[in-house]
């Protein structure tokens, strides 16, 4: 848990989707968990990147702690996005979890070739994906140590 003088700090979460009602669902059921977040959102894989290196408007965009990433983006979709991600040393420890509708097996297998720390299909009903949300927040905001930012080499 992120501390400042022993008072815990909001966790950064990084959200890159691009679907409003999945968005404000997310945000829902992240926000009824124990730990204070910041969600941001990303609307494409374009947006995203600019946020993680802090270009044009995100100039200064927070390092999130944690990535939830959609496959299905417009612009730059989320195999892309997280390519770069994993092929960035200053951003490759960030815990990316693809958070997708598809369950394409290519898909899956492609995202952990790609080092997805995790890949968890969006169910269609709305209270099996509030459980699958309020599961991430207590196992990946609850439950594990999070890496430090990467220090310049």
């Amino acid at each position: 848990m992120k501390t400042i003088e022993g008072e815990a700090i909001p966790l950064e979460i990084l959200l890159v989707e691009d679907i409003p009602g999945d968005v404000r669902l997310t945000r829902e059921s992240l926000c009824r968990g124990k730990r204070s977040i910041h969600l941001h959102v990303a609307t494409d894989g374009v947006e995203a990147m600019a946020f993680l290196r802090h270009e044009d408007a995100q100039v200064c965009a927070p390092r999130p702690d944690l990535i939830l990433l959609d496959l299905n983006l417009p612009r730059m979709d989320g195999h892309e996005v997280l390519a770069q991600i994993k092929g960035d040393e200053s951003l490759n420890t960030i815990p990316t979890i693809i958070l997708t509708t598809s369950d394409a097996k290519a898909d899956i297998v492609k995202s952990y070739q790609l080092h997805a720390n995790c890949y968890l299909t969006k169910p269609v009903q709305l209270d099996a994906f509030e459980r699958l949300v309020a599961g991430i927040n207590h196992f990946w905001l609850s439950e594990v140590t999070l890496p430090p930012p990467s220090q310049p080499g």
